[in-house]
């Protein structure tokens, strides 16, 4: 089984991706770029794929993410693709993703690089 805080890891990467294809962007040039949606969308998919292998007692233990919400956008992403709302996807990228990646950071140091951590 995988360890957990490497989900955790993946998450900031998908997302320090995301911010990598979306950093010279405006709105209007991420909606006409058929490249960069499904590179944000892939990346967002690995975000909410990682998300749903998350413990519940790490969920639990923080609340202040939104678990459900995470992967619940990757479902919609997934399974109704045809359908996505390129604007709303922009607002999570640019707005949610940034404190998201903040948030599991602190995750990250708080739970896994501690000093008393085991490895």
């Amino acid at each position: 089984m995988r360890r957990e805080e490497l989900y955790l890891h993946d998450i900031i990467e998908a997302l320090d991706h995301i911010a990598g294809f979306i950093e010279s962007l405006d709105a209007s040039t991420f909606e006409q770029s058929e490249l960069v949606r499904s590179a944000v969308v892939q990346k967002l998919t690995v975000v909410g794929e990682a998300a749903a292998r998350i413990s519940d007692e790490l969920k639990k233990r923080h609340l202040e993410i939104p678990w459900p919400q995470i992967v619940a956008f990757r479902n919609i992403l997934v399974h109704a693709y045809f359908g996505i709302d390129w604007t709303e996807v922009w607002q999570a990228v640019t707005r949610q993703a940034p404190e998201l990646r903040k948030q599991i950071a602190a995750i990250l140091e708080a739970e896994v690089d501690r000093p008393d951590h085991a490895t």
